[in-house]
């Protein structure tokens, strides 16, 4: 299966990134099995799927960390295997993989040197990523978010054109998520970037473009705005009139409703409202990525 984005953007800087028939794995076992696309607009590309779907080794293969059993992974039509083409590439893995024993500042400035950054792009990171009160603090005393934050920072620190960025918000609350997820969404404006996730609301709130693995394999590729789901779920809560709805319907704070679509809200609404209900708030509650997980 060949899923490519279809567009091309007349004021695109960065390369196209192309997975020709590719497979891929461990020891011999396939995980990745006849990998194909094209994502030439620059984007989030958000990489759904299963836990040991294949989305970590997708990143690692295409970042150069194992070499593929067959098929060809390309930048700008140049082979990955070209060390100046997989310069214009960068991955950060799921694993912090920062040393404990290092401060902030000497993980920053070990990781400039290794992607021949310069000491303005360490300060320049320590500024972007708010991080310049914990320069002199050891990794080991960190946070979580504080972690995840000091790792993420790497991506800062030399520009690339292709970013393979695993789960970058795992296990972050919500106010650095959303912070890290801001300066993504402005560094794919003009840059290429997959991104994996679990979250479904952050990948429908951030992502252009599903690319799902099921088993190895694609499974979609498509513009997430042109995704329509089987089934669409409202929550409403509601500030009087709780009587007249089933109670079966409840969960949380809010009664569920199954629609066939959004335009079926405004008939909802005059429903409730006509058996006596005072509506406070109508919140979609499904998502058409859950789809994919089906």
């Amino acid at each position: 299966m060949v899923a490519t984005s279809g567009e091309r953007s007349s004021g695109r800087t960065g390369p196209e990134v192309t997975c020709q028939n590719v497979s891929s794995g461990y020891l011999g076992k396939k995980v990745l099995d006849g990998v194909s696309f094209t994502a030439s607009e620059p984007a989030i590309y958000v990489v759904l799927g299963p836990n040991g779907a294949g989305k970590t080794t997708l990143f690692r293969t295409m970042a150069g960390i194992l070499r593929p059993y067959s098929g060809r992974i390309e930048i700008g039509g140049r082979s990955i295997e070209e060390q100046a083409t997989r310069d214009r590439l960068h991955f950060l893995s799921h694993v912090d993989g920062i040393p404990d024993g290092l401060t902030v500042e000497e993980a920053l400035r070990f990781y400039a040197s290794v992607e021949r950054a310069g000491e303005e792009d360490v300060e320049r990171v320590l500024r972007l990523l708010e991080i310049e009160p914990l320069r002199k603090r050891f990794y080991s005393e960190l946070s979580a978010g504080q972690k995840k934050r000091v790792s993420v920072s790497r991506i800062f620190l030399q520009e690339r054109d292709i970013y393979l960025l695993d789960e970058p918000t795992a296990n972050l609350d919500p106010k650095v998520a959303s912070e890290i997820r801001d300066l993504i969404l402005k560094l794919s404006r003009n840059k290429v970037v997959l991104y994996s996730s679990h979250n479904l609301f952050e990948a429908r709130e951030i992502g252009r473009y599903v690319i799902a693995i099921r088993a190895g394999k694609i499974s979609l590729f498509s513009r997430i705005s042109e995704m329509r789901s089987n089934r669409y779920t409202v929550g409403v809560r509601v500030m009087g009139g709780e009587s007249s709805l089933p109670p079966e319907n409840r969960k949380g704070e809010y009664y569920i409703f199954e629609l066939s679509g959004p335009e079926k809200v405004p008939g909802l609404l005059q429903d409730l409202q006509s058996k006596g209900v005072q509506v406070r708030e109508v919140k979609e509650m499904g998502n058409p990525l859950e789809d994919l997980f089906a």
